[in-house]
């Protein structure tokens, strides 16, 4: 690290302190050892700290042989703290925890003076140094009250401890130098002590509290270790000092405010039974963290930012570094602001340090890059002066001081030229602060901003039962009676009549901001219906109507939504989870591939908690539901075509169905153990439109579930055994039940089953071999068209590449040309015949002539035809990775391959689209759709498929499917 030159008179001050220390230490007996550098390193630190040479006046051996050694490296603070006598009398410990921990704390400015640690290390090892000495003084204490009073035990005997949390920099291993320490105190049950003189586990841990707190913050001769701050406790000061669970819960549920939410994003058990304290956490995270976006957080954060601003005012903090503007708080505010809006859907924000947590909201994109990397750089430039102004005399402050002297100390200490260029770079980084915390303040100008008069108007009548279609036709708004009727029973509904009063006003202000909202739309009344009937569902949940209110970008977002999209406004008053989407900033820049959708769905199985398969469905549930819609929006933003949005809705589904059957052999393995050998011998086969890549937004799953037979001879191992089979059919039977269970998140599938061999007269699980032989010897041409969509998609791997080995030889077998070709046409002259809505207005973009189905189905014919000849076909189960599949086999010409190409992305396109309007699959005829057709036709006549409507009535269904829903 090099070292500026000093100005003479610091110059003289440093080296007389110097000559102090090595005079003292001549005294007590210490030699010195001048050697790499010591004597400039030691003068390095006593510029910075006065505490530290206080220190070494005190305990001159530190500056011996092992003191430098010690000086110097590293090591585990907690090792030393262990190691550590403390004495059987209260003045002894207090006086072993006081110079133990001077010590360590001198050692922290020796080595970040002289830049042998970096910031992160300096305060997660000044977070280590005060944890290690809490665990020690809470451990004295409590064998001090044991001897008087025994041990605490529950109702049922059991030990019970004291579970002692750190909160705010403690809590997130960043702590400061001199600050104090944030702590609440608690423990797991109620009960009493067993000694002689017994006591109610309350009193009994208030004493354990009491001496502890002692211990660490009674002022000797030697100074404190460390001040103790308990008034996060529920109520304050005027709480109890240790609560057990139960009330503690109690509290946060019923009287828990926005500040205490903010404050245990950083909590952590630092001493005493710490796996009760994770159990005290996991207890309170919904308190913390809420079910949904929660943009209620604001208004807590601009309460506190607003009771801080008035101290700052009221005692002149604008120069403090930690609560001035543009201050250490304001940084903090920001991102822990992002942490509870957010943190009960995404896990990954429950971090409690401010640099990982924002590392997180950048990876997942809450935070701009840009805005990270300013926050990131002030928050260490502002830490790093901090540290130091508390090293100079260990005072807990934040004020920079007044003396010059003071001031060219710090600035030389950390490396500037001297004063004014520090002074300079301080107010560049709070300006920063500042402005990128105004920022995010911005959407406050939605709460307030003025709607128009007239829906002002509009709104209060409605809520004084007097609006009318008359003066909604006068505003403008047509299709009056619907929408008065709708309006009018608002405020009326029993959801509204229940709001507390602050979510009423709330809603007063809503509302016409709604209106104005749904008037800017294509279809304002259609709109302004559906945004009735949202708020309706939502009128409980306060987080979205400040979500509706907080956002007016979002709100514009949504009211096009509503206006354009039926189903998926639709999805969003079913499932108002779904508003965490619509709303998301991030939306137009979320990866949506499909190993993007694979790796979210792995993140949600890894966070689901095992005691409540309940509650890990309707997770499932609600995840699934998110990337449906996103995939929606995505599609009808134009982010995404139709083959890539029905490739990825096919994958959301596979995923899906594999979180499913994961949560279910959990489910069935804690029941009746699991049968031997490596995986689960089971897997998923997807048919149709999931098998073949194409999936709709509303499409069911056509599934077929087999396992391996060898293994079903054998029984599972718990401790209630089922036989093999029977272990299959009820973990084929559980994940059919659970994809298709109406859960408070909504229905995950709608699930067919009737594809498998002999269809639904049959078992719901097959055996690989005996759906070998079925498909070798019984199935019907139509079944192996079926078979060429078919794909393994969830279950054991090793089972799913015999299936896959299984499907190949089985569709490889050779085929007479001519019975294939008049076998599938007569097929699909049947289905057609059966279903087609076509008329002369409208085509049926599944059924009608020249459409999907002709499409997919003279695909079939073609690899059913040649796969004996031309195994690549097989590799492939899409229809547009077969189109080129043929193409590149010789079995289509560059122009079929071209027209089937064009076709299919356009019928496709329009029947998503289709779906997204809650509309049939029936569109209205037109010229490009007819030439399409067209086309798609002459191609099938030309390759020998002619699909025209034919008298025949073509084979039999089998196992009550026709052959056309394969």
């Amino acid at each position: 690290m090099s070292t500026l030159p000093l100005p003479q008179s610091l110059e003289s001050r440093v080296a007389e302190r110097y000559a102090e220390i090595i005079a003292r230490c001549r005294t007590a007996g210490v030699t010195v050892q001048d050697d790499a550098g010591v004597a400039e390193r030691i003068r390095r630190m006593l510029l910075v700290s006065d505490f530290a040479g206080e220190v070494l006046m005190r305990q001159p051996h530190l500056l011996g042989a092992a003191g430098l050694d010690w000086l110097r490296g590293g090591g585990d603070v907690a090792t030393r703290a262990e190691k550590l006598h403390l004495p059987e009398d209260e003045t002894g410990c207090m006086r072993a925890l006081r110079e133990f921990r001077d010590a360590e704390a001198m050692r922290l400015v020796f080595r970040d003076a002289n830049g042998l640690d970096a910031l992160s290390d300096t305060l997660g090892d000044t977070s280590a140094l005060y944890e290690a000495l809490l665990q020690r003084a809470l451990a004295w204490s409590e064998a001090h009250i044991a001897e008087r009073f025994g041990v605490a035990r529950n109702v049922e005997g059991e030990a019970q401890r004291l579970v002692v949390l750190g909160f705010g920099k403690l809590g997130g291993n960043e702590l400061n130098f001199s600050s104090d320490v944030d702590l609440i105190l608690s423990y797991a049950e109620s009960g009493q002590s067993d000694g002689h003189r017994s006591l109610d586990n309350g009193e009994y841990f208030a004493r354990v509290g009491r001496q502890f707190v002692r211990l660490l913050a009674e002022p000797t001769e030697q100074g404190i270790v460390a001040r103790v701050d308990l008034r996060l406790r529920p109520f304050g000061s005027a709480g109890r000092l240790a609560l057990p669970f139960s009330a503690m819960e109690q509290y946060y549920q019923r009287e828990g405010r926005d500040w205490e939410r903010y404050a245990w994003i950083k909590a952590r058990p630092v001493a005493g039974d710490r796996s009760a304290g994770k159990v005290l956490l996991q207890m309170l995270r919904p308190f913390v963290y809420r079910k949904y976006l929660d943009y209620t957080a604001f208004a807590g954060l601009r309460d506190m930012k607003a009771r801080i601003d008035a101290e700052v005012a009221r005692k002149d903090l604008s120069e403090n570094l930690k609560q001035g503007p543009g201050g250490i708080r304001e940084i903090e505010f920001v991102v822990q602001l992002e942490q509870l809006i957010r943190g009960g859907r995404d896990p990954s924000l429950r971090v409690r340090g401010l640099v990982p947590a924002l590392d997180a909201c950048e990876a997942h994109g809450y935070i701009p890059g840009r805005r990270v990397r300013r926050l990131r750089e002030s928050w260490a430039f502002l830490r790093h002066l901090e540290n130091r102004v508390q090293m100079l005399r260990d005072a807990q402050t934040h004020d920079v001081p007044d003396d010059p002297m003071l001031r060219e100390r710090l600035a030389l200490g950390l490396g500037y030229a001297d004063w004014a260029a520090l002074a300079t770079e301080l107010a560049q980084h709070r300006a920063a602060v500042t402005e990128e915390f105004h920022a995010v303040l911005v959407p406050e100008a939605g709460a307030h901003a003025a709607a128009p008069a007239d829906d002002t108007a509009l709104w209060r009548a409605a809520t004084e039962q007097v609006l009318t279609p008359e003066r909604l036709r006068d505003s403008g708004l047509s299709d009056a009676q619907t929408l008065a009727d709708a309006l009018n029973k608002l405020p009326q509904a029993a959801t509204v009549r229940a709001m507390s009063a602050r979510s009423r006003e709330r809603l007063e202000r809503l509302m016409p901001q709604l209106i104005a909202a749904a008037r800017a739309t294509a279809a304002p009344e259609i709109c302004l219906r559906r945004l009735t009937r949202l708020v309706q569902a939502v009128a409980r949940r306060s987080s979205y109507l400040s979500l509706l209110e907080e956002q007016p970008a979002a709100r514009k977002r949504l009211a096009q939504l509503f206006a354009e999209r039926a189903f998926l406004a639709e999805c969003v008053i079913a499932q108002p989870l779904l508003l965490d989407d619509v709303f998301d900033p991030r939306m137009e820049h979320l990866p949506l591939k499909r190993a993007d959708i694979a790796d979210e769905i792995a993140r949600a199985l890894k966070a689901l908690d095992v005691r409540d398969a309940e509650g890990d469905l309707e997770r499932i549930n609600e995840l699934k539901a998110s990337l449906a819609f996103r995939l929606g929006l995505a599609f009808s933003d134009g982010r995404a075509d139709a083959v890539a949005c029905a490739r990825r809705l096919a994958g959301l589904a596979a995923e899906t169905v594999g979180a499913v059957l994961a949560l279910a052999e959990r489910e069935l393995v804690a029941q009746h153990g699991r049968l031997p050998g490596e995986g689960s011998g089971f897997s998923v086969l997807g048919y149709g439109s999931l098998g073949g890549d194409e999936l709709g937004f509303a499409s069911d799953l056509d599934l077929v579930f087999v396992f391996d037979g060898e293994r079903a001879q054998q029984r599972s191992d718990g401790a209630r055994s089922l036989d093999g089979v029977r272990w299959y059919q009820r973990l084929a039977q559980r994940v059919m039940h659970w994809l298709s269970v109406l859960t408070r998140a909504g229905r995950l599938y709608e699930v067919d089953a009737r594809l498998r061999p002999d269809g639904a007269k049959s078992m719901l699980v097959t055996s690989l071999e005996a759906f070998d032989a079925y498909q070798r010897g019984r199935a019907w041409t139509w079944e192996h068209q079926a078979l060429l969509r078919a794909r393994p998609v969830a279950g054991d791997a090793a089972l799913g590449e015999r299936l896959r080995a299984v499907r190949r030889d089985v569709l490889s077998q050779p085929r007479d040309p001519g019975r294939v070709r008049d076998e599938v046409r007569e097929m699909r002259r049947r289905w057609r015949r059966e279903r087609d809505r076509s008329h002369a207005m409208q085509l049926d973009l599944k059924q009608g002539a020249g459409a999907l189905l002709d499409i997919e189905f003279l695909l079939q014919g073609l690899v059913l035809s040649h796969a004996s000849k031309h195994p690549a076909l097989l590799q492939h189960t899409a229809n547009a990775a077969l189109i080129d599949a043929c193409a590149a086999e010789g079995l289509l010409d560059g122009a079929q391959a071209e027209v089937l190409h064009a076709a299919h992305e356009a019928l496709l396109q329009r029947s998503l689209e289709c779906t997204l309007d809650n509309r049939p699959r029936l569109l209205p005829r037109s010229a490009s759709i007819e030439r399409h057709c067209e086309a798609v036709m002459r191609t099938a006549e030309a390759l020998g498929f002619d699909f025209e409507a034919s008298e025949d009535a073509g084979p039999p269904t089998w196992g009550g499917v026709s052959p056309g829903a394969a």
